[in-house]
């Protein structure tokens, strides 16, 4: 399995219904377009469908569906940058608890946006220190 040699170490640290979903999606898209970089990108759209970074791993997110607009978009058709594995599509009340578990500071007075822009930030942070 393909899949498994490359899958990201985030991806490693979550439970395996998340590295299930990386596998089959990324082995599948192999298939269909070879070598590159659309499978990987591919695994995280998947991904990013039924999940959402937390730290350095994916948790379930409560209700399926796109992440952000690039994850929203058909390959070729994204508009936008990719939130990370953040969920934009979430509501500001959840987007508050999760900056709440990342311990991030002035977070009560963060519009979604900044929330969102923050999360992604402890996500980069809490994925590197894993990673030394």
């Amino acid at each position: 399995m393909p899949g498994r040699e490359v899958m990201p170490s985030t991806v490693r640290r979550s439970s395996e219904k998340a590295q299930a979903t990386w596998v089959k999606t990324y082995d599948s898209a192999l298939e269909t377009y070879g070598e590159g970089e659309r499978p990987r990108r591919t695994a995280f759209a998947a991904l990013k469908h039924s999940f959402e970074k937390v730290g350095d791993h994916w948790e379930p997110k409560k209700e399926k569906g796109p992440s952000d607009p690039q994850a929203a978009g058909s390959y070729g058709e994204r508009e936008g940058q990719s939130a990370g594995g953040v969920d934009l599509n979430a509501s500001k009340s959840h987007l508050y608890d999760l900056a709440k578990r990342l311990e991030i500071p002035g977070r009560s007075r963060m519009s979604k946006k900044q929330l969102a822009t923050a999360i992604q930030k402890a996500n980069d942070r809490a994925t590197a220190q894993a990673r030394s």
